[in-house]
C-alpha cells in the first residue's frame, strides 16, 4: 500500500490519502473499505484539529460565500424586496455561474429605515451589494457608504445619470431629470459588467 505524503500536494481522482483509522474523510473525498481516497484533481489538505483529509479542486467552480462583494441588475422590486440579477464577483470580476438572482430586503439596503424600495432602486440600475447568506437562497445588502448603486439610467429618457454637484442626487445629462438613488460613494466608479 501507498503511503500518502502529509500535508498540502497535488492529488489526481483514486488517489489514495490515507485510511479512516488516520483521518476523518473531508470534502472531495471518499472513504471505500476504510480507505480514504481523493474525488477530484486538485490540493490535498489536512485539518489537524479534526483530523479531517479534503481535496480542493484545482479548477473550482466558483461559488459565493458570506462576505463577498457581487455587482448585479436589479430586475423586479417588491414591495418588501428588490430582486437582483448576479452578474459578478467583486473586484475580480468573474462572472457568477448559473444566473443566479439574490434578494435586497427593505431592512437591509441601508442604515435607519427605509419607506419604499421604489425611493432606492429601479429596476435595471446595477449595485454592489454584499453577500449576508449564500444558501439555500443568495440574500444580499447595501448597508454602507461603500455599497448601493453605482450606475443607473434616467426613468424617462434612459440616459446613464450623473452625479449631481452636491453629490447627494443623480442628474440626467440629457433631459435634466433629477432622481434619486441608495447610491455607493463610488457611483460611476466601478466598472459595469457587459449586458447579459
Amino acid at each position: 500500500m501507498n503511503e500518502p505524503a502529509p500535508g498540502s500536494r497535488l492529488v489526481v481522482p483514486g488517489e489514495l490519502l490515507g485510511t479512516a483509522e488516520e483521518y476523518v474523510p473531508g470534502r472531495g473525498t471518499y472513504e471505500n473499505d476504510g480507505r480514504i481516497f481523493a474525488a477530484l484533481l486538485g490540493r490535498s489538505r489536512i485539518d489537524a484539529a479534526s483530523r479531517a483529509i479534503s481535496v480542493r479542486a484545482l479548477h473550482e467552480v466558483p461559488a459565493l460565500n458570506e462576505g463577498d462583494l457581487v455587482l448585479g441588475r436589479v430586475s423586479d422590486l417588491k414591495s418588501a424586496m428588490a430582486i437582483v440579477e448576479l452578474l459578478a464577483e467583486y473586484p475580480s470580476g468573474r462572472t457568477v455561474p448559473g444566473n443566479p438572482e439574490g434578494t435586497i430586503h427593505v431592512s437591509k439596503v441601508k442604515d435607519g429605515y427605509t419607506d419604499s424600495l421604489a425611493d432606492e432602486f429601479a429596476a435595471g440600475d446595477i449595485v454592489l451589494s454584499r453577500v449576508l447568506q449564500s444558501r439555500p437562497g443568495v440574500k444580499l445588502g447595501t448597508v454602507g457608504p461603500s455599497l448601493g448603486v453605482v450606475s443607473a439610467r434616467c426613468h424617462q429618457c434612459h440616459a446613464v445619470l450623473e452625479l449631481s454637484r452636491n453629490g447627494k442626487e443623480l442628474v440626467c445629462p440629457r433631459c435634466g431629470r433629477r432622481e434619486h438613488r441608495k447610491m455607493a460613494e463610488r457611483y460611476g466608479g466601478l466598472p459595469s459588467p457587459a449586458p447579459g
